[in-house]
């Protein structure tokens, strides 16, 4: 685990300055920015943990989980004509949101709160940044949100073993449970 933490740092690293290095014109276009790379790179590093942790039960989870948000958000957007703040097409659900959210919640769920919650703030920068930038209104990035959530929820199995909070959603119980360590 250490040897990930390391990388991930790394890439975190290598990610800031190819941010900064853009030198975007306003905070707005920076946070656009932001939310673009983030809704690929956290389903991207879910993915990546499975390979890091050599855990083809994990990376099959994730691969389920992915492609039900990836076929529920498009299916909605190719059946809800709703227009989009900045006047574009296709805004329900917001996709960029679905996509960090479902990454979010598989390494929240799989591999921990240690590195789930860092995620799912990344998930929420993401959903900001599209309200931020025009492209989706609220409900448009709650309803994508849940999208990325639920399946992640339901495919992905308890494999991460702490203390704190859980979501939870199977065929026989939904809600949140809170583990002790004793």
């Amino acid at each position: 685990m250490k040897r990930f933490q390391w990388r991930l740092g790394q890439i975190g690293l290598v990610l800031l300055l190819a941010m900064l290095a853009t030198r975007p014109a306003t905070a707005s276009d920076m946070l656009e920015t932001g939310g673009d790379i983030l809704q690929v790179l956290l389903p991207a590093t879910a993915y990546g943990l499975t390979w890091l942790e050599a855990d083809p039960q994990g990376r099959r989870s994730f691969t389920y989980s992915f492609a039900t948000t990836l076929a529920i958000t498009y299916g909605l957007k190719l059946g809800v004509h709703k227009e989009r703040p900045n006047g574009g097409e296709m805004a329900f659900p917001s996709g960029h949101t679905s996509a960090a959210f479902s990454g979010a919640t598989f390494i929240a769920q799989h591999y921990g709160w240690r590195l789930g919650l860092p995620a799912y703030l990344g998930a929420l920068v993401v959903g900001h940044s599209r309200i931020a930038a025009e492209k989706h209104d609220p409900e448009d990035v709650f309803a994508g949100a849940l999208i990325g959530i639920l399946p992640a929820l339901w495919f992905t199995p308890e494999a991460y073993e702490e203390a704190g909070p859980r979501l939870v959603l199977d065929r026989n119980r939904l809600g949140l449970v809170w583990a002790v360590r004793w």
